[in-house]
């Protein structure tokens, strides 16, 4: 298939379902060139295999890179948007990011508001124009 994939087993998800995690190419390269450095974990430290997202190793990452604020959830919540800007359909951003929730995988998403006015603008080209010329909503009367 060309890149790695991951099944993260409940017991260490928020939700408690199994997560599945495909890397894209940039992810699957980082990966790679850390194979074989440790015989059972993908990250390791001085030996030691990294177990947990949260120790002085991201702190110290994050301040190396002049980012020191940055959250992992930040992460997360840019990689949802550079999916709907690169027009992957919801569905598939909601199995990528692993919400169950659509409401949630929206606000990870939001709409870049260039690609709003794009698409508000799209009406304007002659060729939108074919049908239906003309739309009435009409309420419903009581009774």
């Amino acid at each position: 298939m060309g890149t790695s994939v991951f099944i993260i087993p409940q017991e260490l998800v928020k939700n408690l379902e199994d997560r599945l995690v495909i890397l894209n190419r940039t992810a699957a390269q980082v990966v790679e060139a850390q194979r074989g450095t440790h015989a059972t974990h993908v990250f390791s430290f001085r030996g030691k295999p990294v177990g947990r997202m949260y120790a002085s190793a991201w702190r110290d990452g994050r301040i190396r890179a002049g980012i020191p604020d940055l959250r992992v959830h930040d992460l997360k919540h840019t990689f949802g948007r550079r999916l709907r800007a690169a027009g992957v359909s919801f569905e598939d951003r909601q199995d990528l990011v692993g919400h169950r929730s659509a409401r949630i995988t929206t606000h990870y998403s939001q709409a870049e508001l260039e690609h709003l006015i794009a698409a508000s603008n799209k009406v304007c080209a002659e060729n939108s124009r074919k049908s239906p010329t003309l739309v009435v909503l009409r309420a419903k009367k009581a009774g």
